[in-house]
């Protein structure tokens, strides 16, 4: 047990430096940082005096009490952050999370102002002294309700992630929805195992597996330790470009202008073939209209029935399925052609093709009897 709660503590601090020393690091990189510093120096707290009963720095005793009431609020606003919703010119507001742990700690003066001695005594009955033995109950209680309301809302922020994703962009292999995933499921599951009263040893291992797979799955997910996610100066820039959209009147949209809209859409996805960039984004087509994304979202939504996602995909297999037809083009490979289309790679174009058709690519082909390079 000792040894896996030091290589956790050896992990998480590296991972934390990865991320404080990276290039380019953006807000969410610096927030998932500074939570892994607590979290390494809540996890050397439970080595020293809970694991070892090592009382050498007294004046660090009970430090780590309030530290679980960490966790949830990094998590939610990590997320918050990463996926841009919330509002930069009041990101002091995020701060209010952090109000329980304060008042936790103004509560704790108290047993911070003992003296060593009595500081020890306290740890060694495990709190069960008259002053405090309410104390654990009650932190027990509050985490429970707090765990509970957190797992709530921050399920209710991936979910609307998940719901912009399909609405904005007709692409999702770069959006980092699985790490989010990850993040969410393994703090769940620390969280169960504290409601289901485990002992301080099984918290603090099933921690330690939580940073061991936080590293593992960031260092595959493109952009977390590594450089290939905007930087604070590249993000402001595209807020700066989105307030401009915003600028467009935000008046009902009426039925004519809606057809007018639509009219307009279907023929520059003809003559235009934006759908080719495999980037194209909601706002990026609103902007090529010169209309507002909210009434560009509606006028999909309501006269293809479509998600802006399912919208640019259906568009990339229509493509797809009309250039393979073409005998010039049967020299290419299929995931070339898929490429040109706008797709950006195998999984998206497999995915898409089959939602569209009904059929995989492969036996798409083979219906027709067409045989590629």
């Amino acid at each position: 047990m000792e040894l896996a709660i030091i290589v956790g503590i050896i992990i998480t601090f590296f991972l934390s430096f990865i991320l404080f020393t990276k290039k380019g690091k953006n807000l969410a990189d610096k927030i998932l940082a500074t939570w892994l510093v607590f979290v390494g120096i809540h996890l050397w707290l439970f080595y020293e005096h809970i694991l070892v009963h090592n009382y050498q720095y007294p004046a660090l005793l009970g430090v780590e009490l309030p530290m679980p009431f960490l966790q949830w609020p990094f998590l939610y606003i990590y997320i918050k952050v990463l996926t841009n919703q919330y509002n930069p010119a009041k990101k002091w507001l995020l701060l209010l999370h952090f109000l329980p742990v304060i008042s936790i700690y103004i509560y704790l003066i108290d047993f911070f102002i003992l003296s060593p001695a009595e500081k020890v005594f306290v740890f060694e009955h495990g709190g069960n002294v008259p002053k405090y033995a309410s104390f654990t109950v009650t932190m027990l209680v509050l985490m429970s309700i707090s765990g509970l309301l957190y797992f709530l809302i921050t399920y209710r922020l991936i979910k609307q992630h998940r719901r912009n994703i399909v609405n904005q962009f007709s692409y999702q292999e770069k959006i980092n929805l699985d790490w989010l995933q990850y993040l969410f499921v393994g703090m769940g599951l620390i969280w169960v195992v504290i409601w289901l009263r485990g002992n301080d040893n099984l918290i603090f291992l099933s921690v330690v597996i939580f940073v061991i797979f936080l590293g593992y799955f960031g260092i595959k997910q493109v952009g977390i330790f590594t450089n290939r996610f905007p930087t604070e100066k590249e993000l402001e820039e595209t807020e700066i470009e989105i307030e401009k959209i915003k600028k467009y009147e935000k008046s009902s949209l009426t039925e004519s202008a809606a057809v007018l809209i639509h009219t307009q859409l279907k023929t520059i996805m003809e003559s235009e073939r934006l759908y080719e960039n495999p980037e194209l984004s909601l706002n990026d087509l609103a902007v090529y209209l010169n209309v507002h994304p909210n009434s560009l979202s509606q006028v999909i939504n309501t006269f293809e029935g479509k998600t802006f996602f399912d919208y640019i995909n259906y568009h990339r297999v229509e493509a797809f399925k009309t250039m393979v037809k073409l005998p010039q083009n049967q020299k290419y490979t299929l995931l070339a052609l898929a490429y040109d289309c706008g797709f950006n790679s195998k999984t998206s174009f497999n995915r898409n093709f089959k939602k569209a058709t009904g059929f995989a690519p492969s036996e798409y082909l083979k219906q027709l009897n067409i045989v590629l390079d």
